[in-house]
């Protein structure tokens, strides 16, 4: 499962490199506007992270899910955090977000399995 992880974060550097690159002035600002978003404020990075992973599920982004459970386990989010964060998605999304949830149950369980 260590693949899975490797292999997204690896492709989501990649790509980023080559937006970046490009140096269009308005893509740069989204990206620095969604750096700082997720930074420590009033609100914890936690709390923030698992805020953009209701709206990424309800959303059906599996590349946003992915990397907001990714940011969430490195800043403390426990499984249980996790299930019941994902349990307000689907309830707000509706079941369209289940194969959403199962993927992000198995994306977890890879970065558990680090």
């Amino acid at each position: 499962m260590q693949k899975k992880v490797k292999d997204f974060n690896d492709y989501r550097q990649k790509m980023n490199d080559k937006i970046l690159a490009s140096d269009n002035k308005v893509i740069k600002r989204i990206y620095n506007l969604d750096t700082n978003a997720y930074a420590e404020g009033h609100l914890s990075v936690k709390t923030k992270e698992l805020l953009g992973l209701v709206a990424s599920a309800v959303l059906r982004c599996d590349d946003c899910i992915a990397y907001h459970l990714e940011t969430a386990f490195k800043n403390g989010v426990t499984k249980e955090e996790m299930m019941e964060t994902m349990s307000i998605a689907t309830l707000v999304g509706g079941t369209i977000v289940i194969p959403h949830l199962r993927r992000a149950v198995e994306f977890w369980e890879a970065l558990e399995n680090e």
